[in-house]
């Protein structure tokens, strides 16, 4: 078993590699060997390149057990993952360039636009920016890995998880899926997310086929309001202080009233 998990690691780093989801060494993929050993991808490798002996095995505090290269810096950030969701079985993390641009510009995949997406993955929020490396990334990841299975990193990356490599990997390349026709609606003109109505049949679709894992909800709690590119970049810049307003309010009302005098 653990010899097809190396053998299965190391096929989709080359995925992702041969996707552009990763440059040189970036990303990691880890999978649990069982409850208490972790088989990951060790650091300085690129995922394009990889051999079955070149994957090291580690505990649940980030310990070597096995294996002749250092951990991956990002480690933590996958044991984090573990230990808050018991049913996850494998990590998957890289930089797909046009979600990794929406973590960039922290911006959301919330629209709840395309059925597959909403089947399974869901609302994809943006997690805090988190020094690389460091205890950051797993504490802005924290209070999202409960409620959903792909988190944009801001101006980092992204990372899935699910019960099976494959599926964390799946998950990988419908975050950039979604992340590219997303991009390219907005270059359109706008996103026209689904309705309330169509997202609640689309959970019930979801319950039926009895999909695995957590979504979170699109954009307010189901509903997805229609908005064009240019309203959605008017949301996103700075609003007026409230007693700014009401002070434009009132003079223009009296500067009104004066005019029909």
């Amino acid at each position: 078993m653990l010899w097809q998990l190396k053998q299965d690691i190391c096929e989709f780093g080359r995925r992702l590699w041969q996707l552009g989801f990763v440059a040189a060494n970036d990303g990691n993929i880890s999978a649990r060997c069982d409850e208490d050993r972790v088989l990951a991808t060790p650091t300085g490798v690129s995922k394009g390149f990889m051999e079955p002996g070149m994957l090291i095995v580690c505990d649940m505090q980030g310990e070597l057990l096995a294996g002749d290269r250092a951990p991956s810096s990002e480690l933590a950030m996958h044991l984090e993952i573990y230990r808050l969701r018991p049913d996850v079985r494998a990590v998957v993390h890289a930089h797909p360039p046009v979600a990794t641009a929406f973590a960039a510009a922290g911006v959301a995949l919330d629209k709840c636009a395309l059925p597959e997406s909403v089947l399974s993955l869901g609302a994809i929020p943006v997690a805090p920016y988190g020094t690389p490396s460091t205890e950051e990334i797993p504490a802005s990841i924290r209070p999202f890995v409960p409620r959903c299975d792909a988190v944009l990193l801001a101006n980092h990356g992204a990372v899935c998880w699910a019960d099976s490599l494959e599926g964390a990997y799946f998950r990988m390349e419908t975050l950039e899926h979604t992340a590219r026709i997303t991009m390219h609606a907005l270059q359109l003109g706008g996103v026209q997310p689904l309705s309330a109505a169509d997202v609640e049949k689309l959970q019930a679709v979801r319950a039926k086929m009895g999909l695995r894992g957590r979504v979170l909800p699109c954009e307010v709690a189901g509903t997805c309001p229609v908005l064009s590119a240019e309203a959605e970049a008017s949301a996103r810049r700075p609003q007026a202080e409230p007693e700014l307003v009401a002070l434009v309010e009132r003079v223009a009302r009296d500067v009104l009233a004066r005019l029909k005098e």
